[in-house]
């Protein structure tokens, strides 16, 4: 069946000036139309039938004037194109289907632009959206960027998901995208939400706020090392960790470490350690319990590269540092494995199951902060 007369002219006026995107409100049955000009033009619907059977004709129409097929956006996709494998030829006509799930197809797209994220959030501002797009560089360094990171922080406060806090704030820390003032208003909440604190980790390792005087120990270590750091990436990491920076790091993440509320804060915060230390095992990545990344580390000392060796002939105190430094590359969810197998524990239940991992490695941290 066709649409109510006036419907039908005047959305063929609209899609005759060639609009940017279109969203439909079902609620109060109007389409919208974005412009060239960055106008919004309204069409209201005049349904002759229930309101859902006629939004699914403007559907119909919509798809067969864009794609040239009346079936509309194939919403049966949605798996495949929210894990971004959309063709990037044709992204700028999904916005003009009026469906959501098209337009969610755009902001997973590998080939999303800054002018294509303007288009998609006009079509449907929504937190998840504004998470996929700063996700790529494209959009999070354009004139985008900004505005998608002031909406996520201003959502935050309703977010309800723990992994989604955490990939939020890595997300809105980015160079350039929010002010130091809100990154220290964030640190502030971090204190009643610590899965905030994850996303700093991730986010600014070497920019934590709150940093101290460097100490004693730091200065000791940048007047033994300061001639190889340069060439040795094992004097430079460890110059890294003993820096005011560095102590913050790992403050930071001893904090997450002690009262952790899920799983997945205490993955990341792990996943974030072996990041950091990571130039200790160039290329490698091991899935191994706490008992065998200890074995490991004693084993790398036994016989140390060339590396190790130069930065002990300057500072032989540093063989303990050096080997806390090479087990926390390896850490990852194998060192939780064995206690967390086959349960979904959250909270202080989880927290208890953890304890025999996450005691002993509070105290190898502890050594690397003197």
């Amino acid at each position: 069946m066709d649409l109510a007369a006036e419907d039908s002219l005047r959305i063929n006026v609209l899609l005759a000036n060639k609009p940017l995107a279109i969203r439909i409100h079902e609620s109060s049955m109007t389409l919208f139309g974005l412009t060239g000009d960055g106008e919004e033009v309204q069409v209201k619907l005049n349904p002759d039938c229930r309101d859902e059977q006629y939004i699914r004709r403007v559907k119909e129409m919509l798809s067969g004037h864009v794609l040239g097929s009346p079936g509309g956006y194939p919403v049966y996709l949605q798996r495949w194109t929210r894990m971004g494998q959309m063709r990037d030829d044709n992204l700028d006509q999904l916005l003009l289907l009026g469906e959501p799930e098209a337009v969610v197809a755009v902001v997973c797209a590998p080939g999303i632009t800054d002018e294509l994220a303007r288009r998609a959030w006009w079509a449907m501002e929504d937190a998840e959206n504004a998470r996929r797009m700063l996700m790529r560089e494209a959009v999070s360094e354009g004139e985008m960027g900004p505005v998608l990171a002031e909406y996520l922080v201003d959502y935050l406060p309703f977010e309800s998901e723990i992994e989604q806090m955490m990939i939020t704030v890595s997300l809105v820390l980015k160079p350039g995208l929010i002010s130091d003032a809100l990154k220290q208003e964030l640190w502030k909440r971090a204190k009643r939400k610590p899965a905030y604190y994850v996303g700093f980790l991730s986010a600014c390792p070497d920019a934590i706020p709150e940093q101290k005087q460097p100490s004693a120990r730091y200065l000791e270590l940048q007047e033994r090392l300061a001639g190889i750091a340069a060439e040795n990436r094992i004097a430079a990491l460890l110059l890294r960790v003993h820096s005011p920076a560095g102590q913050a790091f790992l403050e930071t993440a001893v904090r997450v470490l002690k009262k952790p509320g899920t799983q997945e804060m205490v993955t990341a915060t792990l996943d974030n350690l072996a990041l950091y230390f990571s130039v200790m095992r160039p290329g490698e990545r091991v899935d191994l319990p706490l008992e065998m990344l200890e074995q490991d580390a004693e084993s790398s000392m036994a016989e140390p590269v060339q590396a190790v060796t130069e930065v002990l002939e300057q500072c032989p105190d540093c063989v303990g540092p050096i080997a806390v430094m090479y087990l926390l590359s390896g850490l990852g969810y194998g060192v939780l494995r064995p206690v967390l197998r086959d349960t979904t524990a959250i909270g202080s239940l989880m927290r208890r199951k953890i304890e025999p991992v996450i005691t002993p490695l509070l105290g190898k941290i502890a050594l690397l902060q003197p």
